[in-house]
């Protein structure tokens, strides 16, 4: 695998990623070392320490962050700009906040291409706007929809209300043949 470019340094202010929509917010990635390189019309990076990934209504934090960008302009530039990410990888003390909705967990793939977010490593997910806390082995978030696919979920929320059973009552029982 032949190596284009390598860029390698502690980050003080954070390395800045182009947003490719009209209107997106400036992507900012900030760590304590980042390696990047690119191979063709690719880049791909490690950012350790302290890592932030703040985009357009979207904030990651971890401890290390692998990460495949697709570049443009200029494919022979030394680091060329980056367009869209590909593919992520965030783990170690993992936090994403977008929206209402928090996650923590140890393991996060992104997976912009496909619209989903794969979850392992403990996380909990937090919906601020409905009070609810959703827990599994495994989660798979769809974007787009509010989705969220669980393995071995346990949901916690507010109260219920009172559906009329009070407790020490004799449950009404329905009438024969119905």
């Amino acid at each position: 695998m032949k190596l284009l470019s390598l860029f390698c340094c502690i980050l003080a202010s954070g390395l800045s990623v182009h947003a490719a929509e009209p209107g997106a917010q400036r992507t900012t990635l900030d760590c304590e070392k980042a390696e990047m390189w690119s191979i063709g019309a690719e880049t791909r990076g490690i950012c350790t320490g302290s890592v932030t990934l703040v985009g357009t209504d979207l904030k990651i934090l971890c401890d290390r962050l692998e990460f495949t960008a697709v570049g443009v302009g200029d494919k022979t530039a030394t680091l060329p700009a980056l367009d869209k990410f590909k593919y992520m990888l965030a783990t170690g003390h993992v936090v994403i906040i977008q929206g209402d909705r928090e996650v923590t967990c140890g393991r996060a793939e992104v997976l912009p291409r496909e619209d989903k977010v794969v979850l392992t490593e403990n996380p909990v997910l937090i919906d601020h706007g409905t009070d609810w806390t959703t827990k599994g082995d495994k989660m798979i978030m769809l974007r787009g929809e509010r989705r969220v696919i669980v393995e071995n979920s346990r949901v916690t929320g507010p109260a219920l209300r009172d559906l009329g059973y009070k407790a020490g009552e004799e449950p009404v029982k329905p009438a024969p043949g119905k």
